[in-house]
């Protein structure tokens, strides 16, 4: 892996440095506030961020004066560069697409007609099941470097495809060893409640007990998790289940997140108890929640990218969470089954054209509260000093034109924790 040598991004046409006074997550009109910076420059030292202002004042800094040859230049030529893409929500531990699902979707089958067929998340534990951790580690790897070319710097990773002992074991440390290779920064998730697997099919509770004595401990005191989720949901578990896995998650000194109301409306208030960081998905939601939801910190993670792939009509109703002041993002929910997609510009334009997201709010969902949504806002989503030198170039005149242009990479060059990737640091 390269040294992080100190960078210095001039010659930036527009710099959105997301700057605020907001204490928390961003909401209502603050989704919209990007603190734009003109003819920008950005030093960057150790894999952080040291200085923000205009070029003019940047070299006249006099740091920089005397350390000049010590620093590398990057010409963004009137660029827009903005904090590197925070994606809250991806499952990248898995070995084959699903073809099959593709197909029966296109000849009218729905998730759960699918699902009930043999295929579905149950269709992706055989491979993981079989593969060994190294084939695993660098599948991980490969979705991680092709994340990172289209701006995304910071990534959640879920387990969740293996559902026995070993194979969720072997799953979360194929993805530590996939991070360690990688400048970016991976937070791995515990998805040991994906489904029911096969063998415990019609005994859901007993499964339950298996994951909450037999693998979350272990799971906690080898560090391979920073947060349990669980796929609360109908055909999945239910909102007891979760609450129990919670629980013991919360025994375990392990946060907590939930994919919600993919499916099917399931009451909050139960979950809100365990302070989730993020509940995901959320396209049914009760309105008498989203009060609660606005008063807390927990994040609603929108995936767009699943219902475009799914052929849903519906999406979340992204205006009446803003309106109501519950904290969004934005997440690509990367799978082989309902999102295949590595891009969040592509998700911030579903949201735009589909969900009514202005592109400042897609742009803010997808950085400053992603961040939120994995608690790591004080090291990353936005340009300041002091934070994870994590940027994304993109080859751009203005920053609508990130969500624009759909279905193409406008990405030029990221920044990881000061370690740059792409034509402009070659």
């Amino acid at each position: 892996m390269p040294s992080r040598s100190g960078l210095l991004l001039v010659d930036i046409g527009q710099l959105l440095t997301l700057r605020s006074a907001a204490s928390g997550p961003r909401r209502r009109s603050s989704l919209s506030d990007l603190a734009i910076l003109e003819d920008a420059a950005v030093l960057c030292l150790g894999g952080k961020i040291v200085s923000v202002g205009t070029a003019r004042d940047a070299l006249r800094d006099p740091w920089l004066k005397k350390n000049r040859r010590k620093v590398i230049d990057i010409d963004c030529r009137g660029r827009v560069v903005l904090p590197g893409f925070v994606d809250s929500h991806t499952h990248p531990v898995f070995t084959n697409p699903r073809l099959v699902d593709f197909e029966k979707r296109i000849s009218g089958a729905d998730y759960e007609e699918i699902a009930e067929a043999g295929g579905g998340i149950r269709s992706s534990i055989e491979g993981v099941r079989k593969a060994n951790k190294s084939a695993l580690a660098q599948r991980v790897g490969t979705v991680l470097a092709d994340l990172a070319r289209h701006g995304t710097t910071t990534v959640e990773a879920k387990s969740g495809y293996g559902l026995s002992f070993e194979s969720e074991l072997k799953s979360l440390q194929a993805i530590r060893t996939a991070a360690r290779e990688w400048p970016g920064t991976v937070v791995p998730t515990f998805l040991g409640a994906h489904v029911v697997p096969p063998e415990y099919r019609g005994r859901a509770q007993e499964y339950v007990d298996v994951l909450v004595n037999k693998m979350m401990p272990p799971v906690a005191k080898r560090k391979l998790a920073q947060f349990v989720d669980v796929f609360c949901d109908r055909g999945a578990f239910t909102a007891e289940e979760t609450a129990q896995i919670f629980a013991a998650a919360e025994a375990n000194g392990l946060a907590v997140r939930a994919h919600v109301g993919q499916l099917s409306e399931t009451r909050l208030g139960p979950l809100l108890r365990y302070h989730p960081a993020s509940l995901d998905h959320m396209d049914h939601v009760n309105d008498d929640d989203l009060p609660a939801l606005a008063q807390s910190d927990t994040v609603a993670t929108f995936v767009p990218g699943a219902n475009y792939f799914l052929g849903l009509a519906r999406y979340p109703n992204a205006r009446q969470f803003i309106d109501s002041g519950v904290a969004i993002a934005l997440a690509t929910d990367y799978n082989p089954g309902s999102s295949p997609t590595l891009s969040l510009p592509m998700a911030m334009s579903l949201a735009c054209t589909h969900m009514k997201m202005s592109p400042a709010e897609a742009i803010v969902a997808a950085t400053i509260n992603g961040a939120w949504a994995l608690r790591l806002a004080e090291r990353k989503g936005s340009v300041e000093a002091g934070k994870d030198a994590d940027l994304s170039v993109f080859d751009v005149s203005d920053y609508r034109e990130i969500p624009y242009w759909f279905g193409t990479n406008h990405c030029e060059m990221t920044v990881m924790n000061g370690v740059p990737s792409g034509p402009l640091s070659s």
